[in-house]
């Protein structure tokens, strides 16, 4: 095979989406691939780079369920015009012959409630690990992401909600920010309830759902201004089919700006913190102690409430420092939670660990000359179910 030519995975990756969107842009033609003999998919990295910059004009490059005929679609008949519909037309016999051997296109077991996977689809999903993608700072369409001091990529909250959720169901995310969980869910075909303290973070949540996907689509989502302590108590019990979050880390955004901060983010003018003061937000707790029992207890078990029996919460979090103490964000968080009981009667059990590696981020000399200071370039993802006691 061609080094110009790849599979579905690695055409996710190039394009920046997941897999099912992928999936999608062929089921709606706006990508053509060709066949291997065993009908799996193959597509020229020529075309894929080709579409990926005709898109940057096009509202909502990747959600193919914006497109429809017109001015726009016809730049996606430009780049996909010279696509081989097949590698041969012997190929194309055999797949017909065998359809056994068809991967991509296998249905899904009727016996599986938890996503819309089949069996080739499901298995990478179960590696402790994958890299974070993002768009990258200059894309136009992560620069509302990145004026939060702390924002996750969506494409990496797709790769949850895909597994974790069918289309259609509900997610929640407590820690709104500016709306990486909505963009994935409105992406994706799920409905989100998004909660976020502070007033700019939740608008912007809004403006980025309006512009980076399109007119209307954060209509299709919840959005909640105010505390998220207060507002998971408003919702029913047993009402949503997933959690997922990126809580704060403690105080670590308060702490005196260093080298790095100064250079991504007070040289760009963009907030260094989630909020100046305010005594509702978890970051302004001053003890790490008080700061973990209060996650756990007021947030996190309120959020198993509110989970339907047997369905999951991801946490994406990280470890970090405080001074020259090394804190174990995650594991605490782990020995906290895991196996806690719900007001409804049930138990949030760990189910497993992901690590979230981050390669992209640049290295700092940290401790040189004098001592090891650790660059940290991943993160945890916890995974819990609610199960029964």
């Amino acid at each position: 095979m061609s080094d110009n030519i790849v599979g579905t995975k690695q055409a996710a990756e190039i394009l920046g989406v997941s897999i099912s969107t992928i999936y999608r842009m062929v089921d709606q033609g706006i990508l053509l691939p060709s066949k291997t003999p065993g009908g799996q998919r193959r597509f020229p990295v020529s075309q894929l780079e080709k579409y990926k910059e005709k898109s940057r004009t096009i509202i909502a490059p990747q959600n193919p369920y914006q497109m429809k005929p017109g001015a726009n679609s016809e730049a996606f008949v430009e780049v996909i015009s010279d696509m081989p519909s097949r590698v041969n037309s012997e190929d194309d016999e055999n797949s017909m012959k065998n359809p056994e051997l068809v991967v991509d296109d296998k249905p899904v077991d009727p016996r599986n409630t938890l996503n819309d996977l089949n069996g080739s689809q499901w298995l990478p999903e179960t590696k402790s690990f994958f890299y974070q993608k993002g768009l990258g700072a200059k894309h136009p369409h992560a620069q509302i992401e990145r004026q939060h001091p702390a924002p996750f990529s969506f494409q990496d909250i797709s790769h949850l909600i895909t597994f974790f959720t069918k289309k259609g169901m509900m997610v929640l995310d407590p820690f709104g920010g500016v709306g990486s969980t909505a963009k994935a869910c409105e992406l994706e075909g799920r409905v989100c309830t998004s909660i976020e303290l502070q007033e700019k973070w939740h608008n912007l949540a809004i403006e980025r759902l309006e512009t980076e996907v399109g007119k209307g689509a954060s209509k299709k989502h919840i959005f909640i201004l105010g505390d998220t302590r207060k507002e998971l108590k408003k919702l029913s019990t047993c009402s949503f089919d997933f959690m997922v979050t990126s809580p704060p880390y403690w105080s670590i955004l308060n702490k005196k700006a260093d080298y790095k901060v100064k250079k991504e983010r007070l040289a760009n003018n963009l907030a260094t913190n989630y909020s100046d003061n305010d005594e509702d937000d978890l970051a302004n707790i001053k003890s790490y102690e008080d700061f973990l029992r209060i996650l756990v207890d007021d947030v996190f078990l309120e959020c198993g409430r509110i989970l339907r029996p047997k369905k999951y919460m991801c946490l994406v979090v990280s470890d970090f420092r405080n001074k020259s103490e090394f804190i174990s964000f995650h594991s605490d968080l782990i020995q906290a939670l895991n196996k806690r009981t719900t007001s409804d009667g049930y138990k949030i059990t760990l189910q497993g660990v992901k690590v979230l590696l981050q390669n992209h981020k640049t290295l700092l000399p940290y401790g040189y000359p004098f001592a090891y200071v650790e660059n940290i370039h991943h993160q945890y993802i916890l995974i819990f179910r609610k199960d029964k006691k």
